[in-house]
């Protein structure tokens, strides 16, 4: 995200509180999706050149049946200048995730166990990440599977990034909402690819490094992956730590082979 849309969103962020309730959440996904359905909408409420207050009058002509909460939050969005209307359609997303990780303190934990399940099954990855499949069909498909299982707001979040990918794989999509919601917490998410699992001490001396680094509390999910052969994988955001042997491995190939 470029640095434009960063300082959009920070500054719509402020409006993000847990009083305004669960819904808003729900009403701000969906505003990215109405966004990202209407070209002229977005173009309109994008335009760095209109002014602030008349781009919130076209808010509440729009959206006049969310509740005051979200559209608040949209009009400071909107308010805002963002590097393109992609970032905007992005930075509504974010913010709708967010809203539902005030309501909901277990929403990573949620988002990651999906993500987790996506990735289990290839034929269920397809079948949920189709770029030409039914929005609907993948809806109820993600419905069926998680329905029961989880939380009213897990689910819409899962539902909202099924039916609207925007070119992203979908358990790449959970995985970068779980860490949105996480980061709302006051906490970072980590994820730990090992070959084989870690002993107790390993673990704890691997979340204090990982704290140390981040500079706050790291909640971690561990990966099995024989295919390493040993060593850890970490991705901590957008860093990867790679110390696994096949890593190692793959460097002496590269270096042999030049």
């Amino acid at each position: 995200m470029g640095s434009a849309s960063r300082a959009a969103l920070a500054a719509a962020r402020g409006e993000l509180s847990p009083v305004l309730g669960a819904g808003v959440g729900a009403e701000l996904l969906g505003a990215a999706a109405e966004l990202d359905r209407t070209p002229a909408l977005l173009k309109a409420l994008g335009d760095a050149s209109a002014s602030a207050a008349a781009k919130g009058q076209l808010v509440d002509r729009v959206f006049a049946s969310v509740s005051g909460g979200a559209r608040g939050v949209l009009r400071a969005a909107a308010a805002g200048t963002w590097s393109d209307s992609g970032e905007f359609v992005e930075g509504i997303e974010e913010l709708g995730i967010r809203a539902e990780a005030n309501a909901n303190s277990s929403l990573s934990d949620e988002l990651l166990a999906a993500a987790s399940v996506v990735e289990s099954s290839h034929e269920l990855e397809l079948k949920l990440g189709d770029k030409l499949g039914d929005p609907a069909a993948k809806v109820a498909l993600a419905t069926r599977l998680f329905g029961g299982k989880l939380s009213a707001a897990a689910l819409g979040v899962v539902t909202h990034l099924v039916a609207n990918p925007r070119g992203r794989r979908v358990n790449a999509a959970l995985r970068a909402a779980a860490d949105v919601a996480a980061d709302q917490g006051g906490n970072a998410l980590a994820t730990v690819t090992v070959a084989a699992p870690l002993a107790p001490a390993q673990q704890e001396r691997l979340a204090v490094l990982l704290e140390q680094s981040a500079g706050r509390p790291v909640r971690i999910t561990t990966v099995l992956d024989p295919e390493l052969v040993g060593g850890v994988r970490v991705q901590l955001g957008d860093n990867v730590i790679d110390g696994s042997v096949r890593a190692r491995l793959e460097d002496l190939r590269l270096r042999l082979a030049g």
